[in-house]
């Protein structure tokens, strides 16, 4: 299928940002949002390295959704600057995700500011690692943030669905994700994905993907690298909205894998089949 690419901005100002993407829910990059952090100059393979690289850190794969004891857990741990040395020179699935950085070196939220684009930023950043040719599943952000995700370094690709195509692209019970790989879709196993429209977004150094609120997202990693997520929530009722997915994956979800593993995996991708067959009549 063909992508249509994400627009790119400078200068723009708050009033038009919300007028023509927070509102109409739209992705856009910003050219400029980052261009004064100091970690746009500071944040590199080497500086990680040099500082924090005796941390041990956990790694995820490609099993991470995979049903048992392992569900939604750690492949392995690494030393961060083993870790490093990889994906800086080396292709590798292993990814480091999801991770409050600042909680372990809080002298790190010195280096990028709270935009200023919007009200409602949360407190709290995470960072993204990853090797070349790494993926990270179809899904959506569970706590159905906005989120401002900055790459450093090198380069890297997001496709992007609307929350209105979730049947198309075989959302997942009971998840925020999918098990369908865009870029090797296998269409015999999800036929009406033919009928999904995306976008893609190629983010470089320095630049900002704004991500609205409950946007589908496939992450690609051309090159090793980096990113800094902070995010933004802009209603009481978003909220609530994120409190209950967080409940629902770790109660519901987490609990029948427990029990029921592999069954609880098929009844999930058979539900979400059905969903996406109404759709091809």
């Amino acid at each position: 299928m063909k992508f249509q690419a994400v627009d790119k901005v400078s200068n723009i100002s708050g009033k038009e940002f919300h007028e023509c993407y927070v509102k109409p829910g739209k992705p856009v990059i910003f050219e400029d949002l980052a261009k004064d952090w100091p970690a746009s100059d500071l944040w590199s393979f080497e500086y990680f390295r040099s500082r924090y690289g005796h941390w041990m850190i956990p790694m995820y794969d490609k099993s991470y959704h995979e049903p048992g004891a392992g569900y939604m857990k750690p492949a392995t741990y690494k030393r961060f600057g083993e870790y490093l040395d990889i994906i800086e020179h080396e292709p590798t699935d292993l990814r480091f995700h999801n991770f409050q950085i600042m909680k372990e070196a809080p002298e790190l939220a010195e280096h990028y500011h709270t935009p200023r684009i919007m009200n409602g930023f949360l407190k709290f950043a995470l960072m993204f690692f990853g090797g070349k040719d790494s993926t990270l599943n179809l899904h959506y952000d569970i706590d159905c943030s906005h989120v401002f995700l900055t790459h450093f370094q090198t380069r890297k690709k997001l496709y992007l669905f609307s929350p209105d195509q979730s049947e198309l692209l075989y959302h997942l019970p009971f998840t925020n994700h999918s098990h369908l790989d865009v870029l090797q879709p296998d269409m015999e196993e999800f036929p009406a994905y033919e009928k999904a429209r995306g976008m893609v977004a190629d983010i470089r150094h320095g630049e900002t993907l704004f991500i609205p609120k409950l946007w589908w997202h496939f992450v690609h990693y051309v090159e090793g690298g980096f990113s800094l997520a902070l995010r933004a929530n802009d209603s009481v009722a978003t909220k609530a909205r994120g409190l209950w997915n967080l409940v629902r994956l770790f109660t519901v979800d987490t609990g029948m894998n427990y029990l029921a593993g592999e069954s609880w995996k098929k009844y999930k991708e058979n539900q979400a089949k059905r969903n996406a067959s109404r759709l091809l009549v």
